[in-house]
């Protein structure tokens, strides 16, 4: 994601909705949250709002992503 001229806060927020280093399957549920910090981005100016809508988004992301692990985990996957 680009955050060139962003507020540090912001910048700060959208750290941790990068995807492309987790296993596929896991990309598959990551990057949705990806595309909609990278749409609030695009569409909002920076604020604390914004800061705490990411980062709050970035909560959510992680947990999804970690369900997705356990799951494939008590499956048996990897």
């Amino acid at each position: 994601m680009d955050t060139t001229g962003r507020h540090p806060s912001t910048v700060q927020a959208v750290r941790g909705f990068a995807y492309d280093h987790l296993p596929e399957h896991l990309q598959e549920v990551s990057r949705p949250f990806h595309d909609l910090a990278q749409d609030l981005l695009d569409r909002l100016p920076d604020d604390p709002e914004l800061s705490a809508s990411l980062r709050k988004l970035r909560e959510a992301k992680d947990c999804a992503v970690l369900l997705a692990a356990v799951v494939r985990s008590d499956a048996g996957g990897e």
